[in-house]
């Protein structure tokens, strides 16, 4: 039985030092995912082709370099373009900067200032279907070398589709395993 219990002290002070670690990381990464239109929310015209929905949502919310929007539509009937403003303004699809067509699209914000999105399909744009995000200034050191107010880039890579995942939520799966190991000792 002595033993046993001190098995189980040793486990508990690993199952305690992992917590820690874990909460570190996640202060150290903090990025978050947003669903656009919040947990309900799909890209798609809204039911009051007057009222901008997106932006009211956006509003809410602060974005911050390394954030990231979720665009969650019907591949088959839309699409998400990121555009300039003068493009979103107008509801210009001829020329995105971007555009995504997966269903499922994750989009990182990789720098300050405005984003702008409208829906592939013009007629849906002219709907209110589109949205303006804008992006605080970085004011940790980490980022330091950038200037403050640089706007978003004119052409990068498309940013990964899939479901990203960060070491916080690594750490978090590993803590929980070892979590449920330690319940199925005792």
């Amino acid at each position: 039985m002595a033993d046993h219990q001190a098995i189980l002290r040793v486990n508990w002070k690993s199952l305690w030092v992992l917590g820690v670690v874990s909460l570190l990381m996640i202060q150290k990464g903090n990025a978050f995912q947003f669903k656009v239109g919040g947990s309900g929310g799909s890209w798609t015209v809204p039911a009051d082709p007057n009222a901008a929905i997106y932006n009211h949502w956006a509003e809410k919310h602060r974005f911050q370099i390394g954030d990231s929007l979720l665009f969650v539509y019907d591949a088959d009937h839309d699409s998400v373009l990121h555009v300039t403003k003068d493009d979103y303004t107008n509801c210009n699809t001829a020329a995105p900067l971007e555009k995504f067509s997966d269903g499922h699209t994750v989009f990182t914000f990789n720098q300050s200032g405005p984003y702008y999105f409208i829906s592939g399909v013009a007629d849906n744009c002219h709907k209110n279907e589109k949205l303006v995000v804008v992006v605080m200034a970085d004011r940790s050191q980490r980022n330091s070398n950038q200037p403050a107010s640089s706007p978003p880039p004119q052409e990068s890579s498309p940013p990964n589709s899939a479901a990203s995942f960060s070491s916080a939520g690594i750490v978090g799966t590993i803590a929980a395993f070892v979590g449920s190991s330690l319940l199925s000792v005792i």
